[in-house]
This record gives C-alpha cells, sequence and structure tokens, in this order.
C-alpha cells in the first residue's frame, strides 16, 4: 500500500516515544510505502484537493532517522490510506483542514480517522455522549455556574476544550483559592466556554490512556502518573507513564465506546479515564504505542496496522 501520514514535521518527532513513528516503522517493515505532509501542504484548487506529499525512507537510525525525497502534488485519492496525525490545538486550521480532507473523500481518499468524526468529537465534549462513565461535569462560560459547581463539589478541575498535553488544566480545592481568576482566565472573562469536572483522587494511580484500535481494545492501558506536586498526569507535563493490564472498568468503558465510535469512522481512539471515569476522548493524533509496547511486549502498532489493512481491504 501507498500509506500518507499528515502529521506534524518530521524533524520535531522524538522516535524514541513517537506513536506516528511507530505506525511508519511497522508499515515500512511490512513493505508499505510511506509519504508525509503537513497542513499547509493541502491545496484545493478548480475543486480537487492534492497535497505536496515527500516519499519517506527510514534510516534506522534513531537520530537521523529518515530521508525524505522531493516533493510532489498528488491527489490524495493516489494513496491507499491517509492517515491523520496532526497534533492539536483543535483551532480553525484544523477544522479547514478536515474541510478540505472531507472533499478529498468524496473525490476517492480513504482518510483514517474520518474529517468528520474527528470534527464531531471535540476531545473533552464528546464524553457528554457517554454520560453512564463520567463524573459530574458542568460545560458553560458562566461565572455563577462555575462557582455553584464548585461550592457543589469542594473540590474541582477547571480546563479549557481545545486543549492537549495538561495545558490550561487547574485544580481548585474546597477553599476557593483564585477560583474567581482561574475562571476569569480560562473564560477570557466569559467569552469562552470550558469545562469543570468533580475533581477524582485516583488520579494519584494514574490518568489511563485506554486505545481502541478498529473497534476493538487494546488490552494494556498506560497509566500516567503525576509526579510531585503536579496534579496533571500527562507526559507532557512530565508525568510518569506506567503500563498496565487494563482493569475491568477499563475493558467495560472501551469495550462500550470500541464498536460505536469505529461505526462512526474513528479507526483509532485514546479513551482517557481516571479511576472509574471516563474523562476524554481523543481522535486526533493519540499516543502512548511505544510506552506500552516497551513495558508490556503488546505490539501497539502492528495492531494499528493490521486493522489500517483490514480497513483498506474492507473499502476497496
Amino acid at each position: 500500500m501507498k500509506i500518507a501520514f499528515l502529521a506534524d514535521p518530521l524533524d520535531t518527532f522524538k522516535t524514541y516515544k513517537d506513536s506516528t513513528f511507530a505506525m511508519m516503522r511497522e508499515a515500512a517493515r511490512r513493505g508499505h510505502a510511506i509519504y508525509a505532509f503537513e497542513q499547509a501542504d493541502l491545496v484545493l484548487e478548480s475543486g480537487l484537493v492534492t497535497a505536496n506529499a515527500f516519499k519517506v525512507t527510514l534510516t534506522g537510525d534513531a537520530d537521523d532517522w529518515y530521508r525524505a525525497d522531493k516533493p510532489a502534488s498528488s491527489f490524495l485519492s493516489e494513496f491507499d490510506a491517509v492517515i491523520v496525525r496532526k497534533d492539536p490545538p483543535f483551532d480553525m486550521e484544523y477544522i479547514y483542514t478536515t474541510y478540505l480532507l472531507e472533499l478529498a473523500e468524496k473525490q476517492g481518499a480513504r482518510v483514517y480517522n474520518k474529517p468528520a468524526a474527528i470534527r464531531s468529537h471535540n476531545e473533552k465534549l464528546a464524553i457528554a455522549q457517554f454520560p453512564q462513565y463520567t463524573a459530574p461535569t458542568l460545560v458553560t462560560r458562566d461565572d455563577k455556574r462555575l462557582r455553584a459547581f464548585h461550592a457543589e463539589h469542594q473540590d474541582v478541575i477547571l480546563k479549557p476544550l481545545d486543549g492537549m498535553g495538561g495545558m490550561g488544566i487547574f485544580r481548585v480545592k474546597a477553599d476557593g483559592m483564585n477560583l474567581g481568576s482561574i475562571i476569569e482566565t480560562l473564560t477570557d472573562n466569559g467569552q469562552r466556554t470550558i469545562m469543570a469536572q468533580r475533581f477524582i483522587p485516583q488520579i494519584s494511580a494514574g490518568d489511563k490512556r485506554i486505545l481502541l484500535i478498529g473497534g476493538k481494545v487494546v488490552p494494556n492501558v498506560l497509566a500516567r502518573i503525576p509526579q510531585g506536586n503536579e496534579v496533571r498526569g500527562n507526559l507532557a507535563a512530565g508525568g510518569l507513564g506506567k503500563a498496565q493490564p487494563a482493569s475491568e472498568r477499563d475493558l467495560e468503558i472501551g469495550q462500550a465506546l470500541a464498536p460505536v465510535l469505529y461505526e462512526r469512522g474513528l479507526l483509532l481512539v485514546g479513551l482517557d479515564a481516571i479511576g472509574d471515569y471516563l474523562t476524554e476522548i481523543n481522535v486526533t493524533s493519540p499516543t502512548c504505542f511505544q510506552e506500552i509496547t516497551q513495558q508490556t511486549g503488546f505490539d501497539v502498532a502492528a495492531m494499528f496496522v493490521d486493522a489500517l489493512e483490514a480497513a483498506v481491504g474492507a473499502s476497496a
């Protein structure tokens, strides 16, 4: 197959932990041709979507890890699969990208995850579709409602709806220290909608990443454990990643959501769970492949490429 990855600049990859690199490596090992392009390489002209994509050859070196051929304008339908691996923020440029990819689908491209599904599943708000698995949650820009939510639950998390890697997450305990300032900052004085959730003490045991691939649950999760006085478990915020078997509750949540989300066009999903509660549904560029594989021996990238090959075969 010819597989094109829509990703961030390859020079920014940390190959020892990057999940997109793990996908590329496994696909190349199987003899698939690898291509890459960035958001800025997408073009719509005369009603047709193209990308200035370049072929990628892996060198096997951990640092100087790839060679890039000269970029060439290609219709996305020329590839057997286009894999969306662009990191957030999910801003207007990201939305424009999904529109272009959706148009490319109408012209014959196979895109994973489906752009309309990415657009429809805000990584914070999508949990509202599965309230039976979530802790008490409020989404609003209203100062009074946010204060009342804190008064009811005493210990809460406040966060933006478009962040990643733990950016912009605040915990406010019963004393309400800096609550007003945090609300003003996150909502931009009432101009931006945010999320409040009841604090889940089990964060001390880790913010678990549950991967769903091809409608099935990866049997191991990565618990991202906060370090020191940090409340965030995100690896980007200094959390310690500890792979472990999925718990009964992890599997319950994963097995309930996996077929539903796959049917919606989401080949790869990263659920976040703290304790028994679902906290996020990540659909843009879920990670943790390499950490799980390195610590448990379960080959997540192989499972992903298996699912990709099956999806492409079913749509051919």
